[in-house]
């Protein structure tokens, strides 16, 4: 009874040392460590608060909406005139900003502006935002609740195609240019825009405007593209949050093909032909998937967020060591949680036979990947063999994979002008 004793007594005095440590690390807890953003405003001396005209920069954004540049997957049925209105457009628009910015075309119609700061020692920013826009699907136009190519205000939105991507952004940028070179404004720090013209197929544009850059000998103080959402009620402080992407996943898509002797469907082969072989290619690496894991920027938003956020979650973070499985749980309820915290597998688009009563002589899956930092689009494909086996399919890329980007750092004097912005406001004017 004396050694049960003893045990319950160390039993109990474990578990209160292990509640005082979980205890402590909570109420101790802070952010990782960040740059300094009240420490270098050298960027953003501009007089604020500044009153920007809201229904003037809706009405832009709603011409800009109207301006159809649409990319296809095939460069063929895009439509150049419409690319040339939009340059047109944005020069009669902001006439102060292109006079403060030199402006440049490359590839086709990306544009690179230039706005030269008074100090060349100082390594310029790069602010993006792309011009085209995705294809609306043919059939679905009723669906749209304004038009697509509308540019509809109302209810307190501008609605089309590119309202959000990226158009948005491309008019917020400028808009802030127009405003600040009207007010005599010149930056200490060159400030450089770059739109793309085929963001969302082929980035083409980007490509050229980075080899542009790169032989110039230009190395940014930081990069900004399109980035996150801005969110009223987030779930973990239940405030407003503003979402900075410190990485972009790389971008994959598996082409998965079965080949088969045909034939007609009165008389199928004993293994099902071709679409069984890639019925079970497809589940077999859908359902050998990546791990969630707690690490990467995922898990650094949480730490960024939880010093502000409930005492429970605060407590899982600053205890990670052993809360962990229970985060990766949480997080991953969702699909937009678990994207956060792994590579993600989603078969997108199948092809077979031309006619109902036709066995194909080749079955095809495109299977498309969203590569978290850390993975590679070697180790997809070596998961991918590995889930199919010896089934008859053969694997390949539809196109070269775009890798992960690497993670931008958070304690860097780039991070100082982004990762401030909530000690600045900008007050807005609308009728």
């Amino acid at each position: 009874m004396r050694i049960l004793g003893r045990i319950t007594l160390g039993l109990i005095a474990a578990v209160l040392l292990l509640v005082a440590v979980v205890v402590v690390r909570t109420m101790t807890y802070k952010a990782p460590e960040a740059a300094d953003t009240a420490a270098d405003t050298e960027a953003v001396k501009v007089a604020l608060p500044v009153a920007v005209d809201l229904d003037a920069a809706a009405q832009h954004l709603s011409q800009a909406i109207q301006i159809q540049t649409v990319s296809h997957q095939d460069a063929a049925d895009d439509q150049p005139a419409e690319w040339t209105r939009l340059h047109d457009f944005l020069s009669a628009t902001y006439p102060a900003a292109h006079a403060a910015m030199t402006r440049e075309i490359v590839a086709k119609n990306t544009l690179v502006y230039t706005w030269k700061g008074s100090d060349p020692a100082l390594a310029p920013m790069v602010l993006m935002a792309h011009q085209d826009v995705v294809p609306v699907s043919p059939g679905t136009e009723a669906a749209w609740k304004h038009p697509p190519f509308s540019g509809a205000i109302a209810d307190g939105a501008v609605w089309g195609r590119g309202s959000i991507d990226d158009k948005g952004s491309l008019i917020t940028l400028f808009e802030g240019v127009e405003l600040l070179a009207k007010q005599g404004f010149k930056p200490r720090r060159t400030v450089m825009i770059v739109s793309g013209e085929d963001e969302e197929v082929r980035g083409d544009g980007a490509k050229a405007a980075a080899a542009l850059l790169k032989s110039r000998g230009v190395k940014a103080q930081f990069v900004v593209d399109e980035g996150l959402a801005v969110i009223a009620d987030n779930p973990v402080t239940g405030g407003r949050l503003a979402l900075i992407g410190t990485a972009e996943k790389g971008y994959a898509t598996l082409v998965v093909t079965a080949k088969a002797a045909g034939g007609h469907s009165s008389a199928p082969p004993a293994d099902g032909g071709g679409v069984v072989a890639l019925a079970r290619a497809v589940a077999a690496i859908a359902d050998n998937g990546f791990p969630m894991a707690f690490r990467g920027p995922g898990a650094a938003m949480l730490q960024a967020l939880a010093a502000k956020a409930p005492f429970g979650v605060r407590m899982a973070v600053a205890n990670a060591w052993l809360f962990k499985p229970l985060l990766i749980k949480q997080i991953g309820a969702t699909p937009s949680g678990a994207a956060l915290l792994h590579t993600t597998i989603a078969p997108t688009m199948l092809k077979g036979s031309p006619k109902e009563n036709v066995l194909p002589q080749d079955a095809t899956a495109w299977i498309n990947y969203r590569i978290a930092p850390g993975d590679t689009s070697a180790a997809v494909m070596a998961k991918a063999r590995a889930a199919v086996g010896a089934l008859p399919v053969t694997l390949a890329w539809g196109r070269p994979p775009l890798e992960p980007s690497a993670v931008s750092s958070t304690g860097s004097a780039g991070w100082k002008v982004p990762g401030g912005s909530e000690r600045r406001r900008i007050r807005g004017r609308a009728s």
